[in-house]
């Protein structure tokens, strides 16, 4: 005797179906943070954490970490994008 896996839906759309719709939908704050990451200030931040974790990375022993570079890019970034977000809500 043969059993075969069969899903009843209800009249619901399958699991695949739903994957395949979560996959287009874009998170606005990913795309503001996105914008965000081109503005002067941002650039110039992720310019020096980039130095840094080039400079960390060159060296075997190191206690150097560049903690204080990202957050300050961290903090760049998120500070537009809370002026930008804030405003679409409004």
């Amino acid at each position: 005797m043969v059993f075969e896996d069969k899903m009843i839906t209800n009249g619901e759309p399958e699991e695949e179906e739903e994957e395949e719709e979560e996959e287009d939908m874009v998170d606005p704050l990913e795309t503001v943070r996105e914008k965000c990451e081109q503005t002067e200030h941002c650039v110039h931040a992720r310019e020096r954490l980039e130095a840094c974790e080039t400079r960390v990375g060159s060296r075997s022993e190191t206690t150097e970490d560049c903690t204080e570079e990202l957050f300050d890019f961290l903090h760049a970034r998120d500070h537009c994008v809370a002026h930008k977000v804030f405003q679409s809500i409004k």
